[in-house]
Order: structure tokens, then sequence, then C-alpha cells
């Protein structure tokens, strides 16, 4: 055996290998794992072996988010920051105060709001925002992603007024007296302002990808499935170039540029061990908390509301059978119970053809499902890529606007035990990356102040803490068909790991939230240490 870089003794690690689940030592070599097992792994050392001590530390594969927008992320970290204001009023002076440093003229914008945290859980409106943005054209994403808030001056600069049809796979928030626009854009209508925003610089962008990696590292975050397109892309390739890249990114490819992707050849897994091509990213309905996620049944209280269709049925069937003629997978956006069956009714329909058979189709968030359609995703290969910060996040939307359908939402336990492979991720900048919130929401089904009570929400939902790492690790990486190189501390694949200093898989599940992150360690080189000069290191 050839000699080891690097040697991890005296630990825990879970390996999510079921040949060999549990071990204590684990040796590198270049930006592989050499060998997986117990501390006489110290025998393997030379001359020049680095020896770390974990010293009773847990070690697991490295964490994987199979869900962000990193680009976004990255530039939300500059934004104007809404994220769990309590209050209307609230936010108006978090904008007010990014008022006085920001010249007049110049856009606003800023994302996190939750109209249902606030004690008149209502949408706000283009006149409480003008209160506070007089010379400000002003745009403010709702935490979800799926509706926006504009003030007068971005609706007149986007030529909004009450004679603007909605377009298709959007909507025109209205006031029922006057018909003028409120200052609330759902789905495709928030496009009406968002194209008039500057696109990042490819420097802008360099930066706020940079600024994200570093958030990444110190989360115990080793790889990415990013959800953007071409500035995102190219900033990760520009920072490879200049040897700063030191994560693994899985890169879906927008609808908008599926045809050109086609045309150039570009198939599911082109890449390397660094940047590979996942999937056509597509949208099929809206969201929970805008009220455009597509159902099966109105919601609760509005007869006439089912949702919207981002995509209709008959769009998605064309689109999905095209991308799997060309050897592409598919990663489709869907929330309500009706955009679900929709998607897998489009790629039940590859499957029955012959086509792509190989293909890791996905469906993203997956939130609610109807009864006849769960065993669907097992059957059909599907594997449902989900956020488990989104069921704590939405235990009060989900109660108030779907009723008894949220039995099935957010049914990890149900999922699994059908057959089903899940894949966890965060949505980032929807919600944090922080993995410990997100393996603490799928292991309690409870926020942190502990609602909804000791049981959590639906808890014959919860999974187990082992299940939901796997989810983290070895799922997301079969989710991008990347399992044979990473997901598990399995000799022979990636030397991608998250340390942390204290065993979630034995201790209470609250602890999970508070555990230090101690090392991240992508191709075998330490990229993050909680300190330095932390580890007991004998050479």
């Amino acid at each position: 055996m050839n000699t080891p870089d690097l040697i991890f003794y005296n630990g825990r690690l879970y390996t999510m290998d079921r040949r060999q689940p549990r071990a204590s030592a684990l040796a590198i070599r270049g930006d592989r794992i050499l060998a997986v097992g117990d501390d006489s792994l110290r025998t393997l050392a030379g001359p020049a072996t680095q020896m770390i001590d974990l010293e009773g530390r847990t070690v697991t594969p490295g964490f994987i988010d199979a869900h962000l927008h990193f680009l976004a992320y990255g530039l939300s970290l500059r934004e104007i920051d809404l994220m769990n204001v309590p209050t209307l009023d609230a936010a108006l002076a978090r904008v007010a105060a990014r008022v006085a440093t920001t010249p007049a003229g110049h856009w606003l914008t800023g994302r996190g709001w939750d109209q249902v945290l606030w004690p008149e859980p209502v949408f706000p409106t283009a006149a409480q925002l003008d209160a506070v943005t007089p010379q400000h054209p002003a745009f403010l994403r709702r935490k979800c992603g799926h509706a926006g808030w504009a003030n007068s001056l971005a609706l007149q600069l986007a030529g909004i007024t009450r004679n603007t049809p909605d377009p298709d796979g959007g909507a025109i928030l209205r006031d029922p007296a006057t018909g003028d626009p409120t200052g609330i854009l759902l789905e495709r209508a928030m496009d009406l302002v968002a194209n008039l925003q500057a696109i990042p610089t490819d420097a802008e962008a360099i930066d706020a990808v940079r600024v994200a990696q570093k958030q990444a590292h110190a989360l115990g975050i080793t790889g990415i499935h990013n959800m953007e397109g071409a500035p995102a892309l190219r900033a990760f390739q520009e920072l490879r170039r200049r040897g700063e890249w030191k994560l693994r990114v899985l890169q879906q490819i927008p609808e908008v540029d599926m045809d050109a992707a086609i045309a150039l050849g570009i198939q599911s897994g082109y890449g390397d061990e660094w940047i590979r091509f996942g999937a056509v990213k597509i949208f099929a309905d809206g969201s929970l908390g805008a009220r455009s996620a597509l159902m099966i049944e109105p919601y609760e209280g509005e007869p006439h509301n089912r949702g919207i269709a981002v995509s209709t049925a008959e769009h998605l069937q064309r689109q999905v059978m095209k991308a799997a003629r060309a050897g592409l997978a598919v990663h489709i956006h869907a929330i309500g119970d009706q955009a679900n069956r929709n998607v897998l009714d489009a790629i039940e329909a590859t499957r029955r053809a012959g086509v792509g058979l190989h293909l890791r189709h996905r469906i993203e968030h997956a939130q609610v499902l109807h009864p006849a359609d769960l065993a669907r995703f097992a059957a059909l290969q599907v594997i449902p890529s989900m956020q488990p910060i989104h069921c704590t996040q939405d235990i009060v939307l989900a109660d108030r606007h779907w009723g008894a359908r949220s039995r099935l939402a957010y049914a990890w336990s149900s999922l699994l035990s059908s057959g089903a492979v899940l894949a966890f991720g965060s949505d980032a900048p929807v919600e944090t990356p922080d993995v410990r919130q997100g393996l603490y929401a799928a292991v309690t089904r409870r926020r942190a102040d502990g609602y909804p009570g000791p049981e959590g929400w639906i808890p014959e939902e919860c999974i187990s803490v082992e299940e939901a790492v796997y989810a983290y690790t070895l799922g997301a990486a079969y989710a991008g068909g990347e399992e044979a190189m990473k997901g598990s501390l399995t000799p022979g694949k990636l030397a991608d790991l998250t340390v942390l200093d204290v065993d979630i898989f034995t201790r209470a599940p609250a602890e999970i939230l508070t555990t230090p992150i101690a090392a991240t360690i992508v191709g075998g080189e330490i990229v993050y240490s909680k300190q330095e000069n932390a580890w007991n290191i004998d050479s």
C-alpha cells in the first residue's frame, strides 16, 4: 500500500458505507481516501506522513448541499437582510437604514421578508414601501423567492399599471377596488422588475462566490448542486483557474439554455471532479408562501385558487422528453401536489418510452404529495431533492393553506419507506445553508424555539440522524450521479470530510444546532479549521 500523506486517528467515523459503517481512523494520499479502519492505520505512516489526533471528534463524509443558488447567496450577503423580521415596521426600518447610505436613484434590493411572521399576516404594499424609499426604486424578494415587493418607482420604471396583463406563469396582485397594482408580483411577473436591475459583472460575481465559498467551508460543506446559470458558472471557472476554488459543483442548466446545451452536445455528467453538469432546471409551479404552488384542490378558504402553473403539463411533457433524448436529466421545481403529479407524469412518459433510462431525474422540493403519487418516486427512480428547513419554517402556512393535505407534506419517512433516495439541501439564500439546522429539522420537525411542541409536526415523518446525514452526503452524491467518487468514507473516493466537535449521532437532537464544525477537508486539504493550531498534530 502507498504511504499516506495524512492520517486521522482516534475519532468517531460515520462512513455512510454500509460495508463498513463505523471506523476510528482514515488515511489519505493525494486527494483520495487510501484506507479506512481502526487506529492500527497509524502503522502505515512514513517519515513525511502528517498524523492528526481527532481526540474523539466525529467525522462524516463532506456535507453536500443538493439545492442552492450559490451566486445569489453570495450576493445576498450584501443585500438588505429581511430574514425573520418580526413586523412590517421592522422591515421598513431596515430598508430605511440602507436608504441612508445609498445615493438617490440607485436600486435597493433585498430578500427574506415573510408576512406570516407579522402581527397582521398580509402582503405589504408599494405605498408602505414608498414611505421610506421616495427617491430609490426598490424590489425586495419574499424569503421563498416566488413573490416580490416593489415600490411605486420600481413599478413605474417597469411600466406596470392597472392595464398591464399578467404574464404567462405569473400574477400582478391588484387592489380589488381600483385595479391598481399593489406592489406584490408573483412568479414570472417578478421578471418585469427584476429584468431592469443590473446583472452582476464578472468581477462582482467572482467576489460574491468567493465570499460564499468561505461561508460554506465554515459550515462543513464540501460540495454544492447549484441552480443558476452562466454568471455563476463563469465565476466558478475563473476561481478554479486562479487556484482558489475548493468546492465540488454540480451545475444545473436553466431551461432557457437547454437548446443551446443540446446543440453543443452537453450531457448530464460532463465535466470533472470540480465542476460537472447535472441537469436542466425547470419550474413547474410557485411556492406555498406566495400561495402559487399548484394544487389538485383549492387552497383552504380560497375556493378559486389552485396556484399557478409556471409550466403546463403539456410543456413539461415536451421539455422532459426533449432533455432525456439528448442525454440530459431534469431537476424540476414542484411544490404543490398537482405540480408533483405533472412532473411525475412527464418523467413516466420517458421511462415508458425507454428514453434516458440511466438519467437521475429529480423533483426539487416535492413539498406536498397526493397519496396516490407517493410510491411513484421509487417506482420511476425519481429522486425527491428536499430542504428540511422549509418544513419547520412553513408549518403555520402548511396547516393554514393545505389543511389535512399536510399529512404528506415534507414526507421524508414515507418516501424512504417507499424505497426512494432522499437528497437534502438548503435552497440558500431562501434559507440558511447551515446543514446543522437542516439536520435538526429533519430529525425533530421542530423549530429551534421548540415550536410546535416536543413531538414535532407530523412526527411520523421524522427520520434518524443517520438517515438525515446520508441525505446530505451519499444521497446527494447519488442524486448527482456521483456516488462512485464521493458521498461516503470509502477507499478510492475523494477525501472530502466534515469534522464535528460533538457526536451528533449519540447526543440529544438539540445539540445538533450548536455543534461546532471543527474542520472541513476537500480533496485532502484542510480548507477550514475552527481555530489555528486546534489539532494535536504529530509529524
